[in-house]
């Protein structure tokens, strides 16, 4: 069967959405754009399995509408499968309109956390064909072709977690299960999936080309009641830490790869962790490479951190989400906000370039709240705790406890899904917007701080690459400011 792995390009004035492999959906004013490992892996495995697959990443090649459509047009899909989040799901309902208009015996799959939670209302919107649940979608579409290829679609021959139509009714075969044994993965065919796509424009690199790689499926905290993935994961498993080495010294010896992203929610830590780190530097890549990955506060120590440094790490990212304790209660963070301090200080000390996330907006937080997470942030740059941050407007998704929690506690703004970008607010607040996002500029305007400033100036290692990286930096700063302006 011939397949494409499709994400067909938006024009709005916007920006450029950050859809694939993302877990909180943005727009931003400057081009980022985020290597999507499991639709990689997915690619991968039906290639594997004797299916022509085409990757059509319309966002990525920057082509235009018209232009994807003529390289669709020209592969001439069987079936199509798009990743969909909950700000542009109504924009994926048009567009497959649109293109059974076009291809009318095309077969359409949606995939992702949106579509997870609420598999019913896109069969209402649009004329979609299957959808599948839950994280391991690339296993599920792998079962969903052997059984149209053997003509055998019934419940008995599907896996869980797929959802077709059937005249008027929606059938599925059970509720998703993360049953899937992650070593039986192959690694990805980079040139099937265009890494190259992805290798420089992502604001996560310092050095290029990168390219992204997870060792686990999803997080093993798995409790943030405000995370979309926990949709996708609720069930965490890891690969062998040997085989993630092997496939890094593939990218080095092959790619020339720089720099690598594990975009695992959170990286596995206790023995994972150290053999991954030991291999890394007994085979000498630790000199070659740059790692990068997710992680949690208040579970690793110095030691930790410096072994991680040792290993080739360069930047840890930390959801932060606010400095107050009453909210990472609510929130299910499992962190209390002395380790947040005294977590990015030690990570920092050890030589690791600690990035912090926080959301801004959530409706039982008024003006104190908010600025104490201000506050927060600023400190971290100003003393070189955190060397990057991001900040966006809090957005509760469907399918997560907190989007539970507000809808039944009549806090939802809107169901309009196209408001859910996270540049406006669609919470019940006794804050203003306005007064919000103010507050997220003055954040990022902690990076012109004279102490911030001077800080970065100070630790300056290799002067073209990094002033380089900060030339990026300034751009993707003027981004922000303008992606949250009034």
């Amino acid at each position: 069967m011939r397949v494409a792995i499709a994400y067909p390009p938006f024009e709005s004035e916007k920006g450029v959405p950050l859809l694939s492999q993302n877990r909180q959906f943005q727009w931003f004013s400057r081009p980022t754009y985020i290597y999507p490992v499991v639709p990689a892996q997915m690619a991968t495995m039906l290639q594997q399995a004797g299916h022509a697959v085409g990757w059509l990443d319309g966002i990525a090649f920057e082509w235009s509408r018209a232009q994807y459509d003529r390289e669709l047009s020209v592969f001439k899909p069987d079936l199509v499968v798009l990743e969909t989040k909950t700000p542009v799901v109504s924009a994926h309902w048009s567009y497959i309109k649109e293109l059974k208009a076009m291809l009318p015996d095309v077969t359409v799959v949606l995939t992702g956390d949106h579509v997870t939670a609420l598999p019913e209302e896109s069969f209402r919107h649009t004329p979609v064909d299957y959808i599948l649940s839950g994280g391991d979608y690339d296993f599920l579409l792998l079962n969903l072709l052997q059984a149209l290829d053997t003509g055998r679609l019934e419940s008995a021959a599907l896996e869980q977690g797929i959802y077709w139509r059937e005249g008027e009714s929606v059938k599925n075969s059970g509720p998703f299960q993360l049953n899937h044994d992650l070593k039986s993965v192959p690694w990805i065919d980079r040139d099937l999936t265009h890494w190259e796509l992805y290798a420089e424009k992502n604001g996560n690199y310092r050095e290029t080309p990168g390219t992204y790689i997870m060792s686990g499926r999803d997080c093993w905290h798995g409790k943030c009641t405000f995370c979309s993935w926990t949709t996708l994961y609720p069930t965490y498993r890891t690969r062998d830490p040997i085989d993630v080495v092997d496939e890094i010294g593939d990218l080095i010896q092959r790619y020339g790869v720089r720099e690598i992203m594990d975009d695992t929610g959170c990286l596995p830590v206790g023995n994972w962790l150290r053999t991954f780190c030991h291999e890394m530097i007994k085979r000498g890549y630790h000199k070659r490479v740059r790692m990068d990955c997710n992680m949690r506060f208040g579970h690793l120590t110095y030691a930790d951190y410096a072994l991680m440094r040792e290993a080739g790490f360069r930047l840890v990212l930390f959801g932060v989400e606010s400095a107050n304790q009453a909210t990472l209660d609510r929130l299910v963070k499992g962190v209390k906000v002395e380790d947040i301090v005294s977590g990015a200080q030690s990570a920092a000390k050890a030589g690791l370039d600690v990035h912090i996330t926080l959301m801004f907006g959530y409706p039982w937080e008024g003006e104190a709240e908010i600025e104490n997470s201000v506050a927060l942030a600023r400190h971290l740059l100003r003393k070189g705790y955190a060397y990057t941050l991001q900040c966006t407007m809090m957005i509760p998704y469907p399918g997560t406890p907190l989007f539970k929690e507000l809808d039944q506690g009549d806090l939802l703004l809107t169901r309009n899904w196209d408001d859910y970008d996270m540049r406006m607010q669609v919470m019940k607040s006794s804050v203003p917007e306005t007064y919000t996002k103010a507050a997220i500029r003055r954040v990022y305007r902690g990076f012109m701080h004279p102490e911030t400033v001077l800080r970065r100036l100070l630790t300056t290692r290799d002067l073209r690459a990094d002033l380089k990286f900060y030339w990026r930096g300034f751009r993707s700063l003027i981004g922000h400011l303008t992606d949250f302006k009034s």
